[in-house]
Parts: structure tokens; C-alpha cells; sequence
């Protein structure tokens, strides 16, 4: 008896940790195939067939559809380059250039995947509207209160990520330094 109870227990645990790594694989994903590059991260495999398991479940979870690898690559941010946590009560500017690309965009979005309502109904800004400096280099900055140029607004929410998508891009799985594709740098410059 005392067997068959003490199997049973093992059975269960063994149980609730398959599906607890399990669940938080599918809703956080993992690291495999990851590409960073500064505050950037992206997963270059996901928009192919060499898809890894956890990414697919990440994917089929959350519904959206990957880049795919011929078409470019989505790099995400959540953080500044010093790793804090992008603040929508903060002031943030990201700046600098992008890879090679035929078109990109650069969209705020809130924790959850959703875009950020705001009374500008601007979301986001793409590689043919932003406004550049002589040296092809922009500035954008991402705050909660109106600015000049090329701004962003938050609507004051606590936490949000940035999306770069690079179509017709050579940044891919090769892709390992910021040599290799120099992204904009994420700086936070003030917090009331």
C-alpha cells in the first residue's frame, strides 16, 4: 500500500512540474535561438519550419503570425539598455539607426501585446515617415507628454515594449553583433 501511495505522489508532482515548465514556456518563452543585441531581442527561427517547440507554443498561444525568415526578422524591448524596465511615466529615447532594410516599423505596445490607446491614435512610426537627421541617424523620444519631432506617447501606463520589424532585411539567423546589425540604442533620460 504504502508503494502504491508513495507512486501516486511522484506521479502527481512529476505532473504539476511537466505542466508548470510547461505553462511558463508557453507564456514567457525560453531563450533557445535567441538573438540580443543591446536592449533587442528577437527569435529568427520562429517565422520557419525550424521552429522550436516552445516558440510554436508561444506562437499558437498568443495567435499572432510571425515575420516570416524570407520576409525579416521582429525584434522586441521591454527593457532600456541599462536593463531598466520601460516606464510609460518615464521619458525614453531610442535613437541612433537601423539595419539595412527595405522597410521598417517601430511600435509601442502595451504588456500583453496590445497597442497602447492614446487620443493621437499613433502607435508607432516606420522607416519613411520618421524624420532623420543629415547622418541618416533619428531620435524618437517615448513619453507621456507631447513633444516636438518624433514622438511616441504612452498613455502613462506602468510597463510597455517596443517592436522593430525589419522587412527585406539580410539580419537574420547569421546575425550575432551589433556590427553585424547596428540597432538603436534605448535610453531612459527621465522619471518624475
Amino acid at each position: 500500500m504504502r508503494l502504491i501511495l508513495t507512486s501516486v505522489l511522484a506521479l502527481v508532482i512529476a505532473t504539476a512540474v511537466g505542466l508548470g515548465v510547461t505553462w511558463v514556456t508557453a507564456t514567457r518563452g525560453v531563450n533557445i535561438g535567441t538573438l540580443t543585441i543591446g536592449a533587442w531581442k528577437a527569435r529568427p527561427r520562429t517565422g520557419s519550419s525550424d521552429i522550436d517547440p516552445y516558440a510554436r507554443a508561444s506562437v499558437a498561444r498568443s495567435g499572432e503570425l510571425p515575420v516570416g525568415t524570407g520576409d525579416g526578422i521582429a525584434f522586441t524591448a521591454t527593457t532600456d539598455d541599462s536593463k531598466r524596465p520601460l516606464d510609460g511615466r518615464c521619458d525614453v529615447v531610442v535613437s541612433g539607426v537601423t539595419p539595412a532594410a527595405r522597410f521598417w516599423t517601430l511600435t509601442l505596445y502595451d504588456p500583453k501585446g496590445q497597442l497602447v490607446a492614446n487620443g493621437m491614435n499613433r502607435y508607432g512610426f516606420t522607416s519613411q515617415e520618421i524624420v532623420r537627421g543629415s547622418d541618416g541617424a533619428f531620435e524618437l523620444r517615448i513619453t507621456s507628454r507631447a513633444r516636438a519631432g518624433n514622438w511616441l506617447p504612452t498613455g502613462g501606463l506602468d510597463r510597455y515594449m517596443l517592436m522593430l520589424r525589419l522587412y527585406d532585411t539580410p539580419v537574420g539567423v547569421a546575425t550575432r553583433t551589433q556590427r553585424d546589425a547596428p540597432m538603436p540604442t534605448i535610453a531612459t533620460v527621465g522619471c518624475p
